[in-house]
């Protein structure tokens, strides 16, 4: 019999690349059981619990014995929940036919590609960029275009943006607020970005998972808002993870033109079938009847906004543009990289966070896994404490580099 590694494996599988947020988190959690003192800024999870409504429509669920298949793209009662909320929200109209619900927001990107890429088929991202975006890409055998943003404030020129499509490119993905910049598209970005895939006839993939958590004067757009005529080539990603703190119920969703959602109803029906059934109805708890849960988080997730970039304003060698929505700050440690560390010389963003981790038990995200070497993501999805503490520490280990 062959041993494993004989055994072959896909180019696919092979080519693939961990997730780097999942891996800094399991090796905080690896240190932690063994009773190290780790304060990790890995996880882009909120540390709320979820909405009492979340639990109290899960537990009717059960009760009532609803745990059984769904229908693929959903129970009626949370698309229907859906709909109302897109409409009171943004003013936008959409049929329950045209939401789809997931195990997750990540598989819903996963179906939306699937069902619009072919082989070498083109689709367009901003850099700084989600992880998972890229190795979907490639799952479904498509090829990633980046667009540069660093050198503009992480918003990207739409100059450059027009300049990278070619008659290969069929998409745009979008993420906004920002993954991990925390940075928010104004309305003049998001019309000429809409305006590009409405002039070179392409999807827009439009990632809105952070939008309730917006901090400030800020306000989020949804590009349906501006231009309603791109409905008909806009593709919506949304769920219940972030904003209602309910990472592990494991329910996102999509919102497409009625013939494409058909498709991705289809394409999930042989991926996952439906979502989990309790989860869901946890779902139209959460979205019916949580609102004040809602706005209690996004008011600390403002006051813990600035109470880390008050503490980074104060350490050495640093810069970070002010997050404006999200939960992540995008920290720039170039000035780090050649300095040492007892001895020892950082060498890019991923030798920092190893150090960090190892010297003062922080665990943090390099920036290269967002295609952004030099800078380092912090979650800020954390208690005032261990954001207080963390950033002592992070302090600590910045004034002893040489």
């Amino acid at each position: 019999m062959k041993g494993f590694e004989s055994m072959k494996l896909s180019q696919r599988i092979l080519g693939m690349k961990p997730s780097a947020t999942l891996a800094v988190d399991a090796k905080a959690k690896e240190l932690k059981s063994q009773g190290k003192n780790v304060i990790s800024f890995g996880s882009g999870e909120p540390d709320f619990v979820s909405p009492p409504s979340a639990f109290k429509y899960a537990a009717e669920a059960m009760e009532k014995g609803k745990t059984h298949y769904t229908s693929t793209p959903g129970v009626p009662e949370l698309r229907q929940e859906i709909c109302a909320y897109y409409q009171k929200e943004f003013g936008l109209k959409f049929d329950p036919g045209q939401v789809v619900v997931g195990p997750g927001a990540k598989p819903c990107i996963y179906e939306a590609l699937a069902a619009i890429v072919d082989p070498g088929d083109e689709i367009v991202l901003l850099a700084p960029a989600w992880v998972s975006y890229i190795e979907q890409i490639h799952l479904v055998d498509g090829k990633p275009v980046i667009v540069e943003t660093e050198d503009s404030g992480f918003i990207p020129r739409l100059d450059r943006v027009e300049a990278a499509i070619t008659d290969r490119t069929i998409a745009l993905l979008l993420n906004s607020p920002s993954n991990p910049t925390g940075v928010l598209f104004n309305e003049k970005t998001v019309r000429g970005l809409a305006e590009i895939a409405q002039k070179h006839d392409l999807w827009l993939i439009w990632d809105e998972i952070y939008e309730k958590l917006v901090y400030g004067q800020n306000k989020h757009i949804n590009p349906l808002q501006l231009m309603p005529e791109l409905a008909s080539r806009t593709i919506i990603i949304n769920g219940v993870s972030k904003a209602y703190a309910m990472t592990g119920w494991r329910i996102g969703y999509s919102i497409a033109p009625l013939e494409l959602s058909s498709k991705i109803n289809s394409f999930q029906s042989h991926l996952t079938s439906n979502a989990c059934s309790i989860a869901q109805w946890a779902a139209v708890g959460a979205m019916r009847e949580s609102r004040e849960d809602v706005l209690r988080m996004k008011a600390a997730f403002s006051d813990r906004r600035d109470l880390i970039c008050g503490l980074l304003r104060k350490m050495p060698h640093i810069s970070f543009p002010e997050p404006e929505g999200a939960f992540y700050v995008f920290v720039n440690i170039k000035n780090c990289i050649g300095m040492s560390f007892e001895g020892q010389k950082i060498k890019d963003d991923i030798g920092f966070c190893n150090m960090l981790l190892d010297s003062e038990l922080v665990a943090v995200v390099p920036g290269s896994a967002f295609l952004a070497s030099g800078y380092l993501r912090i979650s800020y999805a954390s208690s005032p404490e261990q954001i207080t503490e963390g950033m002592k520490r992070l302090h600590c280990f910045l004034a002893k580099l040489k």
